[in-house]
């Protein structure tokens, strides 16, 4: 017998006043070497842990959850390691889409993913396109993502549009810029989190994370969970954001 996707149990909002959290999931590597396992068993453990934070962010009110899944840089890992990577995020998507869709959830994928295998990018499309006309939350991974890549990609843009004389170079402004990047049309990013120690936005959200507020925990990614990002949700809560006013 074929078994039911899972669904959330609904759970109330959290007043939290968080509307778009992303995360740096960092640690893989350090949490497997701390228990002698190989880096694999360590990304393993991070999937269990993208799991775990995304059914909590959801049940926690969240409109959207944006997780930095795999760099521009990342390429530059052992090819061994790049091809467990494609492998098990594969994998998540045919392991966790059905739940997805039971939770009216969308898929959202920011970054050049089509410069990945094209059966992954088939793959991907198809869970993009089944989860399109949900309504609830977003989930968005970030794959071959790289702020700076996608600031060039909005310039050429707008070079573009203007040397086409669709828009005077003059009257470029904040919004077109926002309009052109992979995050168009998702809510403001409030909180952006990142694990194990590191202080530092590693060529991630570097726009959209102007005015966003920063939190950093020394615990490893495979470690984080629901109670975790309520934690860094309680510290925002506190927070004051002025948005460069008094």
């Amino acid at each position: 017998m074929a078994t039911k996707a899972k669904r959330d149990i609904p759970l109330p909002a959290v007043n939290h006043g968080a509307r778009h959290v992303a995360i740096i999931m960092d640690g893989n590597g350090r949490w497997a070497k701390k228990r002698l396992m190989p880096r694999l068993a360590g990304h393993k453990a991070g999937v269990e842990a993208v799991r775990r934070t995304s059914r909590a962010a959801r049940e926690m009110g969240l409109e959207c959850l944006t997780l930095y899944a795999f760099s521009s840089e990342n390429w530059k890992r052992p090819a061994s390691e790049v091809s467990d990577l494609m492998g098990l995020l594969s994998h998540f998507i045919q392991a966790d889409i059905d739940e997805f869709d039971a939770n009216d959830v969308r898929l959202k994928i920011i970054g050049n993913y089509r410069a990945f295998d094209p059966a992954l990018v088939k793959l991907i499309d198809n869970a993009v396109d089944r989860t399109a006309g949900n309504s609830g939350s977003i989930l968005a991974v970030a794959l071959n993502y790289g702020s700076q890549d996608e600031m060039v990609r909005v310039a050429q843009t707008l070079a573009a549009k203007a040397a086409a004389g669709e828009i005077a170079p003059g009257d470029i402004g904040a919004e077109d810029i926002s309009n052109c990047l992979y995050t168009a049309g998702l809510p403001p990013l409030d909180l952006l989190i990142r694990t194990s120690g590191e202080q530092r936005l590693s060529n991630f959200m570097l726009w959209q994370a102007a005015y966003a507020e920063l939190y950093f925990t020394d615990m490893l990614w495979p470690d984080f969970d629901g109670e975790a990002l309520a934690a860094a949700l309680s510290v925002f809560k506190e927070r004051e954001r002025r948005f460069g006013g008094l």
